[in-house]
């Protein structure tokens, strides 16, 4: 017998939930870094626990954890792109305001539609050509490109090192979906687990071999570790278990609410504050995300 189908009010409302969280887990990820945590540290807690979460699902379940072979060197190179996509966001949420970094890092929908065209894939539509350019003006007012004086060089070595790693973040996670498209038949959770796995040894394998990790200085910083790892492996957790059941609300883009709860939780926690201008193209920025992946 089948799930019932959760009403659309509250799936609508679950995925908002899902998406706050996850949007936590960054803010957690700053707080930690301010606290003597380095991204290679947070990168390794992250993906093991998410993988110990998801491991524990798979096990309650009593699903299969056999891998399809055919499926094996495809999901290796999507876990290594997934690893260097965690180390770019992370390493732009250290640099530049959560939100802006994830408001960047956003544009991953239309990166995917164009590396899918030059790979020989379908031209993308002309809603998408058409909200593409929105979006990146509402992207240069959310970050401020021209700063309040004007001075585009300044503004650009304030923030230009951040919106870079977000957008390797970007990059490398759109090439990351466009080869799991390609993935042949495996269980969604087991492809998770065995992704977030391989994140887990490249990130422990290579921070071992550079001496790269540096735990929390203090207790605050030990919390935000934790949560960070809690936020995440909650959140995507709490999707698998859900979208089977959300029918109509399964939709992956109420997700891009995540930078716009960001805003508000880093002006809070961290007093990372924006001006109206920017809150404006952050709305645009989404906006322009939503009609991207519309239906008619």
């Amino acid at each position: 017998m089948s799930e019932q189908t959760i009403p659309r009010w509250a799936g609508v409302g679950l995925m908002l939930l899902i998406a706050t969280v996850f949007g936590s887990n960054h803010i957690a990820a700053r707080i930690a870094f301010d606290h003597g945590t380095n991204v290679t540290t947070a990168v390794a807690f992250r993906s093991a626990g998410t993988a110990l979460f998801v491991l524990a699902l798979l096990l309650l379940s009593g699903a299969s954890l056999r891998i399809p072979r055919q499926s094996l060197t495809r999901t290796l190179s999507v876990g290594l792109l997934i690893s260097v996509q965690s180390y770019c966001i992370y390493s732009a949420v250290a640099r530049i305001p959560v939100a802006l970094a994830l408001l960047a890092f956003n544009t991953h929908p239309m990166v995917l539609s164009l590396i899918s065209w030059l790979s020989g894939g379908e031209r993308p539509a002309r809603r998408m050509l058409a909200a593409m350019p929105v979006a990146l003006v509402g992207l240069a007012l959310a970050l401020d490109v021209w700063g309040r004086s004007g001075d585009f060089a300044g503004r650009w070595a304030e923030i230009g090192a951040g919106v870079l790693w977000a957008s390797g973040a970007s990059l490398s996670f759109a090439t990351a979906m466009l080869l799991t498209a390609k993935l042949g038949a495996m269980d969604g959770r087991l492809r998770s687990l065995l992704t977030m796995t391989i994140v887990a040894v490249a990130t422990i394998v290579g921070g071992a071999a550079t001496g790269d990790f540096s735990l929390p200085a203090d207790r605050t910083g030990w919390i935000a570790l934790v949560a960070l790892t809690a936020c995440y492996g909650s959140a995507i957790t709490s999707l698998f278990v859900l979208l089977p059941r959300l029918g109509a609300v399964n939709n992956m883009a109420i997700l891009n609410f995540e930078p716009i709860a960001v805003l508000a939780i880093a002006w809070a926690l961290l007093g990372q504050a924006v001006s109206a201008l920017q809150v404006l193209g952050a709305f645009v920025v989404i906006g322009a995300i939503l009609w991207m992946g519309g239906r008619r």
